[in-house]
Order: C-alpha cells, then structure tokens, then sequence
C-alpha cells in the first residue's frame, strides 16, 4: 500500500487532452505559431486600404492629373488672373492670423481647464469641442447675427467706426471658431502629462514666473503649440460653410478661395476651378507634412542634447 501510496503522490497530472510522455504513441505538443492580434489582419488591411483608396487617394490622384494637364498656358492663366490672387491672398493672409490667435487663445484655454478646479470646468472642456460637431453653415449664421450691424456686438461696434461683419475681421473669426478646438487640443494632453513638478521644481532653484515659463513649460509645448497651429491653418485654408455667410463675398475684397472654386465651376470654367483647388491642395500637403515631421524634429533634438 505504501508504495502504490508513493507512486501516485509522485506522478505528475496529466493535462486533459494530452498524453503522459511514456506512453506508448505519444505525441510532443506542437510548437505554436504566433497568432496575429486580429484575425483575418490581411483581408482588414485590404479592405481598409481599398476604401481609403476609393474615398481618399482617387479623388485627390484624379485633381492632381487634371492639373497636371492644364499646362503652362492655362497655369499663367489661373495665376495671372487678379481675382483669383485677391481670393488666394484673402484666403492665406485670414486662415494665417486666425491660426495664430487661435493658437494662443487654446493655449490659454488648455491651461485653465487642465490646472485649475472650478464649476463649469466640465461645460467648458465640452464647448470646446462644438465647433466640430454643429454644422458650419449654422456657425457662419449665428456669428452673422451677433457682429452684424443689427447683432448684439456688431451694434455697438459699428457706430465707433468698426465693421466685423461682411469685412475681413469676420472672416478671421469664423476661422477661429473652427480652428480653436484643434489648439486646445493638441496642448490639453501635454499639459496634463507635463503636471507640476517641473514649475516646482524650478521655483525652488530660484527661477521666476517668466524664466519658469520660458525655459521649462513653453519648451514642452512648442510641438502641440506648432501642431495646432498647422492643423488650425489647414482646416481655415479651406473652410466654406462658416465663412460664406459673415464674408459678404464681395470680389476683390471678401471673396475666399473655396468660394471662388465653386463660382468657376457655375461658370463652366473647370480648368480655373481645378487650378485654385490644386493650390488649395497642395497647401494643406505641406500642413501635412509639418504636423507629421514637427514631433519627430523635436524629438531627434532632445536626443541629440
């Protein structure tokens, strides 16, 4: 009895399913493969492909082409035309100051929602993201009827001489209103993730506010301030809905790019169209680039320093 006892404390469990490794015909455990985290990881990579293909890439290959195709003549053309440079300068010089007033007015956004506690605090991180959500062509309408002269502010603007509505300055409000929440968003994770240490860390080696704001924080968020600003200037270069109703869209004077765009086409001029769209395009391919290559010069600095 002790020894039968002795033979089973000491045998090892067999796992269900598999053999012990004495027995007659057993067979070692296959070596298994890597399993990939998805599966059926080509046919989604296809198909994600194809559809970004079909959306993204055809469309844009396709202006790319007609372009190419107008040649050097109809390039002088679309150029030389002075209301397509008043509509590009407009459209440029508006999407440019917009995006940097946005991005400061994020940046300061982003530090008071991330470093302070107060009521409404949650209401205001929300509203941040409206721009995204409400329809432009309602921004355009609602930012119309506070600057206007009849508005709630336009009213008491316009007797002391300053016109928002249908002029410049509204134009570079509504790209404001649709670039703020890229700003606020490409700083908001930095600060959150950057915390107090630092600041602290600097006050008590004796740095001031300004020299603690210089030499520790602005450093850190230079690469989300740059990134909202290219993102901000991307999406102000070639927005429509918001600025149409606040611009006046007068030719020579508030009559954007994108605009111009669809009054060729009414006009049955495509290889105009097709010129300011490919300029348009071609901008936002260097917005892309930089946003792209921004993080990875700074971090290639910091690993050089």
């Amino acid at each position: 009895m002790n020894s039968i006892a002795n033979e089973v404390a000491g045998a090892v469990p067999l796992i269900p399913g598999e053999r012990h490794a004495g027995a007659v015909g057993a067979k070692r455990p296959r070596a298994t493969r890597g399993r990939r985290p998805l599966p059926g990881f080509g046919v989604s990579l296809g198909l994600g492909l194809a559809w970004m293909s079909l959306i993204v890439l055809l469309p844009l290959a396709a202006l790319a082409w007609k372009a190419a195709g107008l040649g050097v003549d109809g390039w002088l053309r679309v150029l030389h035309d002075p209301r397509v440079r008043a509509s590009l300068e407009l459209s440029f010089g508006a999407a440019l100051g917009a995006a940097l007033i946005a991005s400061l007015a994020g940046t300061f956004i982003a530090w008071v929602v991330v470093r302070y506690r107060f009521p409404g605090r949650r209401l205001l991180d929300a509203l941040v993201d409206l721009p995204f959500a409400l329809p432009t062509a309602v921004a355009g309408i609602a930012l119309t009827a506070i600057y206007s002269a009849n508005g709630w502010i336009g009213r008491l603007l316009e007797p002391q001489g300053i016109k928002i509505a249908y002029a410049t300055p509204g134009i570079v409000i509504a790209l404001i209103f649709v670039g703020l929440p890229f700003a606020v968003r490409t700083v908001q994770p930095i600060l959150e993730t950057l915390g107090r240490e630092p600041e602290e860390a600097a006050a008590s080696l004796g740095a001031g506010r300004f020299t603690t704001l210089r030499r520790v924080i602005l450093p850190e968020l230079l690469p989300g301030l740059l990134t909202g600003f290219s993102l901000a200037f991307a999406r102000g270069l070639g927005e429509y809905g918001s600025v149409i109703f606040i611009a006046g869209n007068l030719p020579f004077k508030t009559e954007i790019a994108p605009l111009l765009i669809t009054i060729r086409l009414e006009e049955y001029d495509y290889n105009g169209a097709i010129g300011i769209a490919a300029l348009l395009l071609a901008a936002s391919f260097v917005c892309l680039l930089a946003i792209n290559a921004i993080p990875a010069l700074f971090a290639r600095n910091r690993r050089d320093a």
